[in-house]
């Protein structure tokens, strides 16, 4: 599986931890930042967004203070499912129920433990399908108008 990763200078040091975590697992692309120098958030939310809807990616991990301007931001790019989970819970049931594809997490908002386990959990689980496909559907149909 192919994960790429990026933040801004809110989520670095937590973006390096999941990167050191992932990357003997999976083939992870890290797009940066790579310093604590002030960064436009939406810059790195938007490339990680296109390299999953372009199918560079399988799927995207995005991290910032509190992960929510990743979010909204990721989200903007149609096609993208970008969800901001702080337990594993909510980390299981998006993939499971909403499809997300892009997971955003706040640095200032989780210990790096939880953190990891949410991506754990995260990528660990699976789409379900069935009732919930018709929902994603309205969902695109959202995006289109």
């Amino acid at each position: 599986m192919k994960i790429t990763i990026g933040c801004d200078h809110g989520g670095i040091h937590l973006k390096d931890a999941i990167v050191a975590h992932l990357k003997n697992q999976y083939e992870v692309t890290d797009i940066g930042t790579y310093s604590t120098e002030s960064v436009d958030f939406p810059s790195y939310a938007e490339e990680v967004a296109h390299r999953v809807t372009n199918k560079e990616a399988d799927l995207g991990i995005l991290v910032c203070g509190t992960g929510i301007g990743m979010s909204i931001a990721a989200n903007k790019v149609p096609g993208i499912r970008a969800a901001v989970v702080s337990d594993c819970f909510s980390a299981q049931a998006t993939r499971e129920h909403n499809d997300s594809n892009v997971l955003c997490l706040g640095e200032r908002v989780l210990g790096e433990g939880l953190a990891l386990r949410i991506v754990d959990t995260w990528l660990a689980a699976e789409f379900q399908g069935g009732r919930h496909t018709k929902r994603l559907r309205l969902v695109e149909k959202m995006e289109g108008k």
